[in-house]
């Protein structure tokens, strides 16, 4: 599960294009544009003759001069004591992001909704999506049949997950022990954010939060898991 904070978020979308950088010349931009296009799909940077090919510099020294260029503007930080030692830097990095829904709050008597796998719940107000940098998801994590919820109530706060938190969901209807997930119970009428842990006779969804009991459920009632939980969103208040 990934944990970050809202300011966080809405800084990697102000990134999420790529801008030509103020003072850069054509070929400066396109070195820098094809570092990060490289990057980003092999994982790790272009070599110096990579950088060449790829940007019609026949020389070696002259894609060198451009890189000692992009160094002193700042654009990017390089180590020549290693092959292929370059990094584009803080603002210049290019981060791809995912617009994920908000469905609404897991909270007493609103029943999640149904969910289906490949459907895009994205609707047309603004309001009710997240932009996630795809990097901040976890490394397995494709980004497919994801969703969100705000949290009402405290049950998860030693999980660090607070009234007003965004959770974002993988659709799923299993869980292992241990993994928190978003579970509606028609017995109660209840939608609920838990740790699920199986037991010999009965379910047990156990809070993060010493002052509260865990609900404990009959394996012959029905229990209807949703999703689990990969990442949070903390909801940040601003101080004025």
């Amino acid at each position: 599960m990934v944990l970050i904070e809202r300011t966080a978020l809405a800084q990697e979308a102000h990134m999420m294009m790529v801008r030509k950088s103020k003072g850069l010349g054509e070929r400066h931009q396109k070195i820098l544009d094809f570092i990060q296009e490289y990057q980003r799909k092999y994982k790790h940077p272009p070599s110096i003759r990579e950088i060449g090919e790829n940007c019609d510099i026949s020389s070696t020294s002259v894609v060198n001069y451009y890189l000692d260029q992009l160094e002193k503007y700042g654009h990017i930080e390089r180590d020549r004591k290693i092959s292929r030692g370059l990094r584009v830097t803080g603002a210049n990095i290019s981060v791809e992001t995912l617009r994920i829904p908000i469905l609404g709050p897991i909270a007493a008597g609103l029943p999640l909704p149904e969910l289906q796998p490949g459907v895009n719940y994205l609707t047309d107000n603004e309001a009710n999506a997240v932009d996630v940098a795809r990097n901040l998801l976890p490394a397995r994590e494709k980004g497919t049949d994801l969703y969100a919820l705000e949290v009402k109530g405290d049950s998860m706060i030693d999980a660090m997950i607070n009234d007003g938190d965004i959770v974002v969901m993988k659709r799923a209807d299993e869980a292992r022990n241990g993994e928190m997930v978003a579970v509606w119970l028609p017995r109660d009428n209840e939608a609920t954010l838990k740790y699920f842990f199986k037991e010999k006779d009965r379910y047990r969804l156990q809070p993060a939060n010493p002052t509260m009991k865990p609900i404990y459920v009959n394996k012959e009632e029905p229990l209807e898991i949703k999703g689990k939980v990969v990442m949070v969103i903390r909801k940040v208040e601003m101080v004025s």
